[in-house]
C-alpha cells in the first residue's frame, strides 16, 4: 500500500517537473545550434479563400423629366409703306402693212405662168343674160368639201365649194378658191359666190328656189389658165 502512494507522488513529481522545463526547452535548442536566434522555418501559411462576394442590386433612383416653359413669342407687325406706282406712258404702236407680190411659178417645159390671185372686195357690177326666173333648185347647203348635185332645168349637175378640177384641153386644170372671185352688185342687190356648176353655158342662167344667180364667166386656173365655168352667186355666203 505504502508502495503504491509512493509511485503516484513520484509519476507527479515528474510531470511537474517536465511541465516547468518546458518552456525552457526552445532557448535551448536555439544555444545549442550555434546561438545563431534563428528559428526553423514556419510552416508556410495556408492559402485563405475569400468569401464570395454577392453584390447587391443598385437601384437607380426614377429621374423626373423637368419641362421646360418656352416663352410665348410675340409676332411683330411689319408696316410697310404704299408704292406708289408711276402710270406709264404708251407709246402708239405703228403697224406697217406688207404689200404682196404676186408669185410666178414657171413649170420646167412650159410656158404656163402660175399667179397668185387675191381676192377683192370691190363687188363688180354686172348685168344678168338671159331670163330672171327660176330655173334651179335650190343650192343653201352645199358642203365645203365634197360634192352635191343640183337640178337646172331637169338635168342634174354636180355643184362644189371646195377645190374643183376640170378637164381642159389635153390636161386638168384646178380653179381658184371661191373666195379669190369677187363679187358682183346687181341693182342695189350684191351677190356673192357660192359654189362651182359644172352646167354648160346653155344652162347656166336664172335663178335658183334660193335667190341665187347662176351666171357664166371666165374662171382664173392654178395653173394661170382662164377657163369659162358657171358660178352660182348668192345673196349670203
Amino acid at each position: 500500500m505504502t508502495h503504491k502512494m509512493g509511485l503516484k507522488l513520484w509519476t507527479a513529481g515528474l510531470l511537474a517537473a517536465t511541465i516547468l522545463i518546458a518552456p525552457c526547452t526552445p532557448s535551448f535548442a536555439q544555444t545549442s545550434l550555434g546561438g545563431t536566434g534563428t528559428a526553423p522555418a514556419a510552416r508556410s501559411a495556408q492559402p485563405q479563400r475569400a468569401a464570395p462576394q454577392r453584390a447587391a442590386p443598385q437601384r437607380s433612383a426614377p429621374q423626373r423629366a423637368i419641362s421646360q416653359r418656352t416663352a410665348p413669342q410675340r409676332a411683330t407687325t411689319q408696316r410697310t409703306t404704299p408704292r406708289i406706282a408711276t402710270p406709264r406712258q404708251a407709246t402708239p404702236r405703228t403697224v406697217t402693212q406688207q404689200k404682196v407680190t404676186p408669185r410666178v411659178v414657171r413649170q420646167p417645159g412650159t410656158t404656163t405662168v402660175r399667179k397668185v390671185v387675191s381676192p377683192t372686195t370691190t363687188a363688180r357690177v354686172v348685168t344678168p343674160r338671159g331670163t330672171r326666173a327660176v330655173t334651179a333648185s335650190r343650192l343653201r347647203g352645199v358642203p365645203t368639201r365634197g360634192v352635191r348635185g343640183t337640178v337646172i332645168r331637169g338635168h342634174n349637175y354636180s355643184a362644189w365649194r371646195g377645190g374643183h378640177r376640170v378637164r381642159y384641153g389635153s390636161g386638168w386644170r384646178t380653179f381658184v378658191a371661191l373666195s379669190a372671185l369677187s363679187a358682183i352688185a346687181i341693182g342695189s342687190s350684191q351677190y356673192y359666190p357660192y359654189a362651182y356648176i359644172s352646167a354648160p353655158e346653155s344652162y347656166c342662167e336664172g335663178l335658183t328656189e334660193d335667190g341665187c344667180e347662176l351666171m357664166w364667166q371666165e374662171v382664173e386656173t392654178v395653173e394661170g389658165d382662164v377657163v369659162n365655168q358657171c358660178v352660182a352667186y348668192c345673196p349670203w355666203q
